[in-house]
Parts: C-alpha cells; sequence; structure tokens
C-alpha cells in the first residue's frame, strides 16, 4: 500500500480554469495507480525500508527519456437560458429569453515525455463534437491544444507535502465564438491564446492522498474581429484573468479500486467586448464550482481504467459530466 513512497504522485495543469480541471483529473489518476496494488508489489516494511536507503532522489514526474499516452472521453450537458436583448436610442427594442440546451462530447489525447527526472512537458489534442438540441446546430472539430510544463524542485520526502510547479500555454486551435455566425454555428474554443501557472501539491496518509492544486491564468485580448451581433460589428475582445482552486482525496478501496472525490472553484474576471461603432459590452466576472467523483478499476496489471461523474454547483457551471480514462499502451512508447 505504500507506493507512494517509491514512486510519488504525478500533479499537473493545463491552464485556466481547464488548468485546474486537468490538474485534478492527473492527481485522481496516479492516485488510483499508486494506491492499487500490483503483483510484484512487496509489503510495506520492505518498501520503507528501500526508501530511507535509496541514494537515489525519487521524483513523481516521468523519468529521463520516458513517453506516456493517455485516452480520454468527457460528455457533459449544459442547459441555459440566454437572454436576446436590444437597446436602440435608449428604448429596449427586442427582449427574448431563448432556452438553450448543448450536449459537449471531448476525445482528447495527452501525451508526455521526460525531458529530466524532475522535468516533463506534454501536449493534450482535444477533439470536439458539440450539440445545440434547443437550435439544432452541431459542430465536429478540433479543440485548443495546449503545451505544458511541470517541474518538481525537490525530491519526494516520505511523510512530507510533495509539490509540483507547472506553466501551461494554450492555444486558439479551436474555432472561436468570435469569429462564427453566433446563430448558425457552434464554437470548440476560447477563440484567445492563454498562459496559465500555479503549483500542485500532495500528502500520503496511508491508506489515503490529499491533493490540491491552484492556478492564475492571462488571458490574450484579440483584435481585428469582424463579426455580426444584431446591428453592431465585434471588433476586439479583452478577456479577463482567471483564479482556479481545487481540493480532493483518494483512497484505497482494495487493490484493485480506489474512490476519489475534488471539488473545484473558479473565478473569471470580466471580458469586455468593443464593436465597430465605438461602444462596448461587459460579460461580468463569473464565480463557477463543480463537485467530481470518480473510481479507478484495475483490469490488468498495467491498466488502470477511470470512471467518473462531475456535477455543477454553481449556475455557470456545466450541469453535470461524465468521463472516462484510460492509458494507451504502444510498443516503443513504454519503456
Amino acid at each position: 500500500m505504500n507506493r507512494w513512497l517509491v514512486r510519488g504522485f504525478l500533479l499537473c495543469s493545463v491552464a485556466g480554469l481547464p488548468a485546474v480541471g486537468l490538474a485534478q483529473d492527473s492527481n485522481v489518476d496516479k492516485a488510483r495507480e499508486a494506491l492499487a496494488q500490483q503483483e510484484d508489489d512487496e509489503d510495506s516494511s520492505r518498501q520503507l525500508e528501500e526508501v530511507f536507503q535509496a541514494a537515489e532522489k525519487n521524483y513523481s514526474l516521468q523519468k529521463k527519456g520516458s513517453q506516456s499516452l493517455n485516452y480520454s472521453f468527457d460528455y457533459s450537458y449544459t442547459g441555459d437560458q440566454r437572454i436576446d436583448l436590444q437597446i436602440t436610442g435608449g428604448s429596449v427594442r427586442q427582449f427574448d429569453v431563448v432556452p438553450s440546451a448543448t450536449h459537449s462530447f471531448t476525445n482528447a489525447f495527452a501525451y508526455d515525455y521526460g525531458l529530466l527526472d524532475n522535468l516533463t512537458i506534454g501536449t493534450r489534442v482535444p477533439l470536439v463534437v458539440k450539440y445545440d438540441t434547443q437550435d439544432e446546430l452541431n459542430v465536429y472539430d478540433l479543440g485548443d491544444v495546449s503545451i505544458t510544463a511541470r517541474w518538481q524542485p525537490w525530491s519526494y520526502v516520505p511523510g512530507t507535502i510533495s509539490s509540483t510547479l507547472f506553466g501551461t500555454l494554450t492555444t486558439k486551435t479551436g474555432v472561436s465564438p468570435y469569429e462564427i455566425d453566433i446563430n448558425r454555428q457552434l464554437s470548440t474554443g476560447s477563440g484567445y491564446y492563454a498562459v496559465s501557472g500555479g503549483a500542485s501539491f500532495n500528502k500520503v496518509l496511508d491508506p489515503v492522498v490529499l491533493f490540491g492544486s491552484t492556478s492564475v491564468a492571462y488571458n490574450l485580448p484579440v483584435e481585428d474581429l469582424n463579426q455580426v451581433r444584431g446591428g453592431r460589428v465585434l471588433q476586439e475582445v479583452e478577456p479577463g484573468f482567471g483564479l482556479s482552486g481545487s481540493v480532493g482525496f483518494a483512497y484505497s478501496l482494495s487493490y484493485d479500486v480506489s474512490l476519489s472525490v475534488s471539488a473545484q472553484l473558479s473565478y473569471s474576471d470580466e471580458t469586455v467586448l468593443s464593436f465597430n461603432d465605438g461602444s462596448q459590452a461587459v460579460a461580468q466576472d463569473q464565480m463557477s464550482g463543480f463537485l467530481s467523483m470518480s473510481v479507478g478499476t484495475r483490469v490488468s496489471d498495467t491498466t488502470i481504467v477511470n470512471t467518473s461523474l462531475g456535477i455543477g454547483l454553481t449556475e455557470d457551471a456545466p450541469d453535470f459530466s461524465l468521463g472516462v480514462s484510460l492509458p494507451i499502451n504502444i510498443s516503443g512508447l513504454k519503456d
């Protein structure tokens, strides 16, 4: 059960709000893998003895030169009501409440490579499918690709808190919400570049692992737009910064099954939209909360399948989400 003492626990993040969400996913996956005993595991006392005798530093990231490839599938549902408001000359010319129901399916591939024992770089490539059942719209396209670096400044010491620093660049490879016909198309990305950074922490209290993560994101402004919105043309968007935090724990139910629970809270600053007539519109800041519960099941000596259920705690969060993730074993990738 003390696999943590020799393997550690990988903590990562990607960017902004997704940043902590992905950090949580990595925390949970590694917790399950560490807490689930395999056939070649030794007893706790033997592992404890070997750890204290080892002269080599133990880090919780990819070993130098090693690689990993993981696949995840996530479904989320968001039901909402949009207000269609148009004001001309100080008078309301149009006011309508339009219901919205969006189904999102994301297939993502995450690749990590160990540059050093304590430095890992990785990328995540999402493929997004969206359906709006109210307006009968759909889209199939690439999402926002992200690149992440994770660094563990200190080697893991049993009984202490382990920390990992991370930085992420999220591109705008997805379909931008600011470059489509909003009445006839859906987006698959944020529409802007984002740079984020933060730290993740974990502490082993065998058979429980406590973990947490925090991050801050800066979203770059977007200019030279030409999107028609009502009677105006959108020309520039200044997205606000983002703050995120999460806490959770993973618990080993048996050698083959583990349970984890985590909560995430994020804050997004207001976004300013500038139009061709010199006017501006401000999207107010938002606070979003999400609760996630997941189960890891070992299906073979090298494979753990993770299934998760997420529930939105605030109005701005998705109503609920379902997910599954597992490692992809490709000959030549694994050492």
